[in-house]
């Protein structure tokens, strides 16, 4: 009995010893990210310093060699591993003045991959695409483009978004402004169809009838905020202009005032470019051919300079591993952060790297992604891997509580088909999870627009993430063995049956190029 309970003083010891081992470094981890934070310099070197990052620019370059040099100043191993090719463009300025009936600069600026002006610009009447019977009726007035700029988008009756009639309209203002805003979408839908083109092809049988260029009003619902995408065009430019100057510009041309805007959209194709992942890691000195990941997607659209789609992922991301260098040097698993490109247009960057490197895809223990704008993390689906609950849970009963106490969870809850990075190893298998955050009108206000930049971080919500995070990772590092892969079928909520679990998908390697 005496040797048994001195075996059992002895384990309880070695438990104690390890716990307070393990409190020390989350309290490191606490201490270093709250008082010797990096975020704010990051933030600015990044969106400020750097700007957009589209695939295929030379800011989406300027941003992986930054991460890399960045990363050594750490004492962190990094590197831009290339996973394939992109058509090359270099945003110039955008210049958009109204010369007709009266003076005014207009708010707009070209889309992406957009084809440039004349050097100085070009001047010309703008028009609204008229209703037709039908394609043939559409066919017959084609010629009358020439020489002109063609609005083709939905002119909005109001600017301000339904929240701001809910609070101070009147029940029968609220209801008529609806009505008439759906009545004229499904207008503008029709007059849309009735061309026998769809938006892709609309803009490219404008330009191959002289038009000088497609002028474009994509509303994000919000005030001042429009979405910012690619342009389909290969001859003439096309521009996004805000919803006041485009509806301002669409009620003189349907009235018959002929306005006239001079349009200097400049821009340049740089021919074939590489795209690259940044890939930093951290050395495992117990177990270094097995892996716990971080994950953020790099690359922007280029309306505003991808603050939060996906600047602040990327922070976050790279703060863990700098306060990990610094309180966790040598981890018992090997840390591995991956900064994704050209994700935007189809999870490209993440798909490559699952496909570049199988050898290490079973020896992930977890991957940890963050896409979705700047506010605390709020919600951790299990992804359908039946036994996350259990390691997930103690993992996140480490955090403190005032950062979890509203934090969601649902386990094992179901595979992520798409949407961001952690699908692409979802589907090879790997536990993966996305830290979905609060957010702060993400979608209206800064997801793929004008306004997501720097301003709208909210960088103690930031912080709060990089201490959860980086908690998250070192107790995947610290857990004994390879936790669990067993998968739960998705079921269909529709049909109750089951679905299949989510199949791997081949990045696009030669994008834009067609």
């Amino acid at each position: 009995m005496n040797k048994i309970y001195r075996y059992g003083l002895g384990l309880l010891f070695l438990v104690s010893v390890k716990v307070q081992a393990q409190n020390e470094v989350i309290d490191a981890i606490i201490k270093e990210a709250t008082e010797n934070s990096k975020l704010e310099v990051l933030a600015h070197e990044i969106m400020d310093g750097v700007g957009p990052r589209l695939v295929g620019s030379p800011q989406m370059q300027k941003a992986h060699d930054l991460a890399v040099s960045t990363y050594e100043s750490w004492g962190i191993l990094a590197r831009n591993e290339k996973w394939g090719e992109w058509r090359g463009w270099e945003r110039g300025i955008t210049h958009i003045d109204m010369v007709a009936p009266w003076t005014k600069s207009l708010a707009g600026t070209q889309l992406a991959w957009s084809p440039s002006s004349p050097e100085g610009g070009a001047k010309g009447e703008v028009i609204v695409l008229p209703e037709f019977t039908d394609s043939i009726a559409f066919q017959k007035w084609l010629p009358l483009v020439k020489g002109k700029y063609v609005m083709i988008s939905v002119p909005q009756i109001t600017g301000r978004p339904d929240y701001n009639w809910d609070e101070h309209g009147t029940p029968e203002s609220i209801e008529k402004i609806r009505a008439e805003r759906t009545k004229i979408n499904e207008s503008w839908m029709k007059r849309l169809q009735a061309t026998g083109k769809n938006r892709t092809q609309l803009p490219v049988a404008l330009e191959n009838a002289g038009a000088l260029g497609i002028l474009t009003s994509n509303w994000s619902n919000a005030f001042g905020a429009n979405k910012i995408f690619s342009a389909s065009t290969k001859k003439v430019p096309t521009v996004d202009i805000s919803l006041e100057d485009y509806g301002l510009l669409f009620r003189l041309a349907e009235s018959g005032k002929k306005p006239q805007i001079n349009l200097n959209a400049q821009s340049k194709e740089t021919g074939v470019q590489p795209t690259y992942n940044t890939i930093a890691e951290i050395k495992g000195t117990e177990k270094p051919d097995e892996y716990v990941m971080l994950s953020a997607h790099f690359d922007s659209w280029d309306g505003g300079t991808g603050a939060t789609d996906n600047g602040t992922g990327t922070i976050l991301m790279m703060e863990v591993m700098r306060v990990l260098k610094q309180v966790y040097p040598n981890p018992k698993r090997t840390i591995l952060v991956g900064h994704w490109g050209s994700e935007e247009q189809g999870l490209n960057g993440s798909r490559a790297f699952v496909e570049d490197h199988p050898e290490m895809i079973g020896k992930i223990q977890a991957l940890f992604n963050q896409d979705n704008g700047t506010g605390r993390i709020a919600n951790i689906s299990g992804q359908g891997y039946v036994n996350s609950y259990e390691y997930i849970g103690r993992w996140l009963n480490k955090v403190p509580r005032d950062i979890t106490k509203d934090l969601k969870t649902e386990f094992p809850g179901n595979p992520g088909a798409g949407g961001t990075d952690h699908v692409s190893f979802v589907a090879a298998g790997v536990p993966a999870f996305n830290l979905s955050a609060l957010p702060w009108s993400y979608f209206n206000y800064t997801w793929h627009t004008n306004l997501d930049t720097y301003d709208k971080i909210v960088f103690d919500d930031v912080r709060s993430n990089v201490i959860l995070t980086a908690i998250l990772v070192y107790m995947a590092c610290e857990e004994p063995e390879l936790v669990s892969r067993e998968q739960r079928i998705p079921i269909n909520p529709r049909t109750g049956e089951p679905t299949e679990w989510p199949s791997k998908r081949s990045p696009n390697r030669k994008g834009g190029m067609n």
